[in-house]
């Protein structure tokens, strides 16, 4: 029996896949196997001795301390490219509510007072100050290609706009599904030089924090359009908020409010909505719980931010050991040393390594005792050691 520890809502689309047979889920768990969240934060949270896993419904990991767990021999897995589409539906709505000034329009209508005829006067008078512009023919600049990217390059091109795309580091199966008119960028000063509209899908960490910054800003077309659905960190407000009261920037879209950007005149903020469908929500808990699953019962990893895929059918006979590890020289020499000198023999053993850390999966023809479980651990870089 596998205990899950839940945190917020979490749809039962995702917790209808973990079997009460097998599986006791809630918010007050104790002793957790995994821990299954969404926004709420881990990092004020102690870290239970009996955690093997950590999934986040969701793409971000901003609110888990992920390097505190990998050091534990925890992996966390997020779920990448569920909620895409709805995230890339939001993006292109932005574009549509800054181009034809939808909000400040619908803020005048709104206000309006007064019989039909005093009405209609005062619509005709003032609809001139809400006049827009068309999106067709107008250029997008897409950083960051990855699901989400992808979607809106796509998607912005089906409307009529020549699409501008950037990402160094895009992967094979993005690129296939990359609409082939999208013009690469050589880097975010060229993308930003030509786009109309840029619309931003990176992810917030140490080397993206402030990436959109004045150095960039200064380089955007005069009137351009920024949206921002990725995370706040990832632009300098104080830049964006300069070139919004300049003119330079026509609007700026983005999911995250902030005192200086609320009721600012060229904003228009939204309250975090990029993932917030039903859709989005079932496929990112089904996906995680499928991951926290796959790994609780065989070990395997799929979609974890801090260790490498690891993927290894399920053997018929024997035992299966799980090892996380640090990614330094001899580990697996050592864990074969250990196993042999048991007389254990090995029937398969893959490992992967990704960046400072790597995980190992060892199916033996028997089960290994206790003493051969805490030589294992013993191991120098050895982190974590279970027995499925």
């Amino acid at each position: 029996m596998f205990n899950v520890l839940t945190y917020n809502n979490i749809s039962p689309a995702g917790l209808d896949r973990l079997p009460e047979s097998r599986y006791k889920v809630g918010p007050e768990i104790e002793n957790p196997d995994a821990i299954m969240l969404r926004s709420f934060s881990l990092h004020e949270q102690s870290i239970p001795t009996s955690l093997k896993a950590v999934g986040r419904a969701g793409a971000g990991v901003n609110n888990i301390p992920v390097d505190e767990y990998t050091k534990r021999g925890i992996p966390v897995f997020n779920a990448p490219g569920a909620n895409s589409n709805a995230v890339a539906e939001l993006a292109i709505a932005g574009m549509l509510l800054a181009a034809r000034n939808i909000v400040p329009a619908l803020n005048f209508v709104n206000n309006l007072e007064g019989d039909e005829k005093s009405i209609s006067n005062e619509i005709e008078k003032n609809k001139k100050h809400f006049a827009g512009f068309e999106l067709s023919g107008r250029t997008l600049g897409v950083l960051g290609l990855g699901a989400i990217g992808v979607r809106v390059a796509n998607s912005g091109a089906a409307l009529g706009l020549n699409i501008v795309g950037f990402d160094p580091f895009m992967s094979l199966e993005n690129a296939w599904k990359l609409t082939s008119s999208v013009i690469p960028a050589t880097g975010i000063d060229d993308l930003v030089s030509r786009a109309d509209m840029i619309s931003l899908h990176i992810p917030l960490n140490e080397k993206t924090k402030n990436l959109f910054s004045k150095d960039h800003i200064k380089n955007i077309k005069k009137g351009a359009t920024l949206i921002n659905f990725s995370r706040e960190g990832v632009v300098d407000e104080a830049a964006v908020l300069e070139a919004l009261d300049s003119g330079a920037l026509h609007a700026y879209v983005c999911d995250f409010p902030t005192p200086a950007l609320i009721n600012h005149p060229r904003a228009i903020v939204l309250p975090h909505l990029g993932a917030s469908t039903e859709e989005a929500e079932d496929n990112c808990a089904a996906m995680v719980a499928d991951q926290l699953r796959e790994f609780l019962e065989y070990g395997c990893i799929r979609n974890s931010v801090n260790f490498p895929e690891v993927v290894v059918a399920p053997s018929s006979e024997g035992v299966r050991i799980c090892i996380a590890n640090q990614n330094v020289p001899g580990v697996v020499g050592h864990i074969s040393s250990v196993l042999g000198e048991a007389g254990l023999n090995i029937l398969d053993l893959l490992n992967k390594s990704r960046g400072d850390y790597a995980f190992t999966l060892v199916d033996i023809h028997a089960d290994a005792p206790p003493e051969i479980l805490e030589r294992i651990r013993s191991i120098d870089g050895v982190l974590s050691v279970r027995v499925i």
